[in-house]
């Protein structure tokens, strides 16, 4: 027997070392399986979360969403609408029904699914809407009787008798006309990805439980009421007694250089609109009332023109219009945030450092905050016995599932968004748990490295923090090639956080080390060093990027830093291409839709606040501040290999500034190549383009770092 065990115990270790070697290094066809959870939606009853899940299929270049189902306290989830492109699942407030997105009949419309709270399923499905110009963002009244949604028409049709059909006819007059030309009047008349044709987003609400659908415009105007939004929480909100909605509207004579977002409120019956934060010139938005009808919490800005201000939890009381900032001392961005149910607090997530906690504060008059979940957790939801939370986690190792956490916790003390100094061993965050598995088999078969995380000092003497992340199968002994990834916005981070754009496991998959900084004006570090960027594109920045990496090249001795290469995209774009022209360091460098011309970008963008703002003006009243920080100012001194990637639908940064950035360096003899996508905008993210994108890019920089 005792000779018997030694083997055993071998068999044992051989088996489990050679499951460990089967896992292989991640790609891209194994990032395109993996499932894309949606934000959580708890039942009235408390039982179940529903969410979309988003399939990709390659071969087909398409991606579909359904809707999902798993029981509250987690366990087996299941797939409830799998043949209907259905998206944003929302509970009816009476748990026997939702409502959700689908475009399975041409553009997206509002439907209803009947639910089996028994059982956990659909019993049937039907179409509620039937708008010429598509539906989207649908909520459900607190009664149940209407549902609001979001519609772009065309203003010249309100006060139209029939205003539904006023669209319809205008929609097929634009479609079936041989002439496309535009004719504009103003500023706006593109963003982001689209050309707006003369459309405005307003908001309908339907009533639900008559045979005749009457529409109604709750937001008529030539304006967007809701504002434009790139995700996240809804940007609009019904009272508890559905009878008013509340929405943040832009209505500057010039919304092209303004950030003043104000929120209104509409009675739901019709009316005209009432401005409720006139007095704040900046932006504020994603208003929520208060389970008691009290209150009404949003987010807000303090400077006008500056769309990274600090985002602050503000309330307003809805008898005395008095507003109280929730979030004075607190030195981080407010990002998405729940009530809880006895009206008394808010729980809310904000990026700190790497990571996006969920804290918890007080709605007493001298508010307390504290630190309740750790990870990086976004899209919360309160189960109806208030003791939950359920929300998004991701991590670099993995994209988002949904897990749950316990809402009563005390929690940590962290006033300014730091946990208190001197009282870490005194609390701890509340318990979490996950509740959806749904990627957890596939990535079981997939090596994935930790990401490890380093600070050093930067610009003005200042902490920065930057993160590394090794191969699969890494050996210290050997010297690897390092892919140098920088961030955009310029306001935004690397986290430990997913991306299916610029995902680093994908990068260190094919044997590189890849190293990231958090430089002067990324997110989760405090206001003061998020506002070090402005006006200073190429200068701390640039400083913490060099210095970042000359650490890394120090404290890892595994880099080889003979063979670096520098990828970029947004800012991340325009700080590649600073680095032409001011350092010969790397070997190749990769720039995707970044700013090459400050003053031509100034003329072709949408946003013109962003760049009067970053550059303190315009190029006609302050044209020394762009030609300093442009990087095109500096083109007798490129000589790095440069990949050049741009979309042409994208109007945050034109493509013309990727065809001015390919032309100098072909004129000036750089080796170089250009991607051009003409169906994409700011990001890549068509499943076969993607593919393109992700090899021309790898490609790139294994024709010169790979020996």
């Amino acid at each position: 027997m005792r000779r018997f065990i030694p083997v055993l115990l071998a068999l044992i270790a051989f088996t489990f070392s050679a499951f460990a070697q089967a896992k292989h290094p991640f790609t891209f066809e194994d990032m395109m399986k993996l499932k894309r959870v949606g934000e959580p939606e708890v039942s009235p009853d408390g039982k179940w979360v529903i969410f979309s899940v988003v399939d990709v299929d390659l071969e087909a270049n398409t991606k579909t969403p359904h809707v999902w189902i798993v029981p509250t306290p987690g366990g087996q989830e299941r797939e409830i609408i799998r043949d209907q492109d259905a998206d944003r699942p929302r509970w009816a407030p009476d748990g026997k029904r939702f409502a959700f997105l689908s475009a399975k009949e041409g553009g997206s419309q509002v439907w209803i699914a009947d639910f089996d709270d028994v059982a956990g399923t659909v019993a049937g499905v039907y179409k509620l809407t039937s708008m010429p110009t598509e539906a989207g963002g649908e909520l459900w009244s607190p009664d149940g009787k209407n549902i609001l949604f979001t519609s772009d028409v065309y203003p010249e049709c309100d006060g139209q008798i029939d205003e539904i059909a006023c669209n319809a006819k205008k929609l097929k007059e634009v479609n079936n006309s041989k002439v496309k030309a535009l004719i504009f009047g103003r500023l706006l008349y593109r963003h982001w990805n689209a050309y707006r044709e003369g459309k405005r987003t307003h908001l309908f609400v339907i009533p639900v439980l008559t045979q005749v659908h009457v529409y109604r415009d709750l937001t008529p105007g030539d304006f967007d009421a809701p504002v434009f939004s790139l995700g996240g929480q809804d940007d609009y909100a019904f009272s508890p007694d559905g009878q008013e909605i509340c929405y943040p509207s832009n209505q500057d004579k010039n919304p092209a250089a303004s950030t003043n977002n104000d929120l209104w409120i509409v009675p739901v019956g019709g009316g005209p609109a009432k401005n409720i934060t006139a007095d704040n010139p900046a932006s504020d938005s994603t208003p929520l009332y208060s389970p008691d009808g009290r209150y009404i919490a949003y987010r807000a800005q303090r400077r006008p023109g500056y769309e990274s201000d600090q985002f602050r939890l503000m309330l307003y009381d809805r008898k005395t219009a008095e507003k109280k900032n929730l979030t004075e001392d607190f030195d981080h961005w407010v990002g998405t945030f729940a009530w809880a149910l006895d009206s008394k607090g808010i729980y809310f997530s904000a990026e700190h450092e790497r990571h996006s906690l969920i804290y918890a504060v007080a709605t007493a008059r001298n508010p307390s905050i504290r630190a309740l979940v750790g990870g990086y957790d976004d899209d919360m939801a309160v189960s109806p016995d208030g003791k939950k939370l359920l929300f998004t986690r991701m991590s670099l190792k993995a994209p988002i599932e949904i897990f749950g956490a316990d809402a009563t916790s005390e929690g940590c003390p962290a006033r300014t968004g730091d946990v208190d100094k001197g009282k870490e061993n005194d609390c701890s965050l509340s318990k979490d748990w996950p509740v959806t598995h749904v990627n957890d088999q596939l990535l079981s078969q997939i090596s994935m490295s930790d990401v490890e995380s380093f600070w050093f000092k930067g610009a003005k003497g200042d902490d920065v923090e930057g993160s590394l992340v090794k191969p699969p199968n890494f050996d210290a002994s050997r010297k690897y090639p390092v892919k140098f990834l920088i961030h955009g916005g310029p306001e935004g981070a690397w986290g430990d956080d997913w991306s299916y754009r610029w995902n680093p496991e994908l990068f260190a998959a094919n044997g590189y080390v890849v190293i990231m900084i958090n430089f002067h004006g990324s997110t989760g570090y405090g206001q003061k060093f998020i506002d070090a960027i402005n006006g200073d594109w190429g200068g701390a920045p640039y400083e913490d990027l060099m210095k970042g990496l000359d650490y890394a090249e120090k404290a890892y001795p595994f880099i080889d830093k003979d063979r670096e290469c520098a990828l970029g995209a947004s800012y991340g774009g325009y700080a590649i291409n600073w680095i032409l022209g001011h350092t010969d360091r790397f070997k190749c460098l990769v720039s995707h839709d970044g700013m090459f011309n400050a003053e031509s970008a100034w003329g072709t963008t949408e946003e013109l606040w962003f760049n009067d703002w970053e550059f303190k003006g315009t190029p006609y009243d302050n044209r020394a501040m762009y030609q300093k920080w442009s990087p095109h100012q500096y083109a007798k001194n490129f000589k790095t290999p440069t990949l050049v990637v741009h979309g042409q639908r994208d109007y945050r940064l034109d493509v013309s500034e990727g065809f001015q950035l390919f032309t100098t360096l072909q004129m000036e003899g750089v080796p170089s190549k250009m991607l051009y996508f003409p169906d994409e905008g700011h990001w890549v993210l068509k499943p076969q383009n993607s593919q393109l994108w992700y090899k021309t890019v790898n490609d790139w920089v294994d024709q010169w770092t790979k020996k």
